[in-house]
């Protein structure tokens, strides 16, 4: 995945971000709290959405989510379904930063945004971002990223208001029918791996391990943890759903690189020393859920073949300069669906081979 962009007040390269003296009038009725001028700066984005600390005269920061400024499905970001759910989730165990206000005004910020409390915390996303953590911290931070999965997962969600967010049943097959069709309309080259490991999963759906709230999503890194490990809040559900709960730890096993080539297919902090294994992660996961993991491996595989589905978009729409982004590096974006698919291609063997 792209690295994240450099910090920038207020404005996001090659279009306005966030307008502050719009948004510090829209904030005087919605958040009076805050105590104008108001300062925005650019802290996570890139091809998904934007996230920026919002600081107030007296010191206070808020956080502010808004899509993207180069939206090429602009379903895939929709605020105020992010907003419903950090909402939902509130009063509940799983940790999320507290909502705050939602605006769908698109005159603001010229898209819908929402603002929400600010999390103190460290994100590693990436090798470097571990640096400064010992051995015990890795280690915990793993586990308790998987503790937390569970958490998630044990959410009622109807009870919690979100039973009515997606369909439930069939997530492995609409998966498999959705991003198959949205790679027939990206792909730039014939990757057989990608046709072949679909028609491998295809045929060997397991039967869905009831219904939970999706994350999508789901990594270390997109989770905010203090200096022992532990997850204070988990961010970005802008691809949250209902479905099959096994396709988040799937994911999780996923973005947890355990040798180079993994790592370059999908980088990660997780080959450093210290942290938890893969295994470990999906042990502990489903010591806590109380789930059935004897079919990780077809998860695994989706979640590769699905990444792999995706990340060809982005190299499409990078090699045509839709992203405008001067800085990706396109050749590097190239050959990274080519790995995905390879491993995605090797995981779904394993499937079949155990079938």
């Amino acid at each position: 995945m792209p690295k994240r962009p450099a910090v920038q007040s207020g404005l996001v390269a090659g279009g306005a971000g966030v307008d502050v003296e719009r948004l510090s009038a829209w904030a005087a009725d919605a958040l009076p709290e805050l105590a104008p001028p108001l300062t925005a700066t650019l802290i996570a984005g890139g091809k998904s959405n934007l996230t920026y600390r919002v600081g107030d005269a007296d010191g206070q920061s808020v956080a502010l989510r808004r899509p993207p400024l180069h939206s090429v499905l602009p379903t895939a970001h929709d605020m105020g379904r992010e907003h419903r759910i950090i909402s939902a989730l509130g009063p509940t165990d799983v940790p999320v930063p507290r909502a705050l206000a939602m605006c769908d005004d698109p005159s603001v910020l010229g898209a819908p945004f929402y603002v929400m409390a600010f999390v103190e915390g460290r994100v590693v996303a990436e090798e470097e971002d571990a640096g400064p953590l010992d051995d015990a911290t890795r280690h915990r931070s793993g586990l308790a990223v998987a503790e937390t999965l569970a958490t998630l997962h044990a959410v009622d969600v109807d009870p919690a208001g979100l039973g009515d967010l997606a369909r439930r049943d069939d997530y492995a097959g609409r998966q498999l029918r959705r991003w198959r069709e949205q790679f027939g309309k990206v792909k730039t080259r014939e990757i057989p791996a990608v046709e072949q490991a679909h028609d491998l999963l295809a045929a060997r759906v397991p039967e869905q391990g009831g219904v939970a709230l999706v994350h999508g999503d789901y990594r270390l890194g997109n989770c905010i943890i203090d200096r022992h490990g532990e997850v204070l809040a988990v961010l970005d559900w802008e691809l949250s759903t209902l479905g099959d709960p096994l396709a988040d730890i799937g994911y999780l096993a996923m973005s947890w690189p355990q040798d180079e080539r993994e790592h370059l297919a999908l980088p990660g902090p997780s080959r450093l020393p210290g942290f938890a294994s893969r295994d470990e992660l999906v042990g502990t996961y489903a010591e806590r859920a109380g789930r059935d993991s004897s079919h990780i491996d077809f998860y695994v595989a989706l979640a590769y073949w699905r990444v792999a589905c995706i990340v060809e978009g982005v190299y499409h729409r990078a090699a045509s300069g839709a992203l405008g982004d001067k800085e990706l590096d396109v050749d590097q974006l190239r050959s990274r669906p080519l790995v995905l698919a390879d491993l995605a291609l090797e995981w779904a063997q394993r499937v079949a081979a155990a079938r």
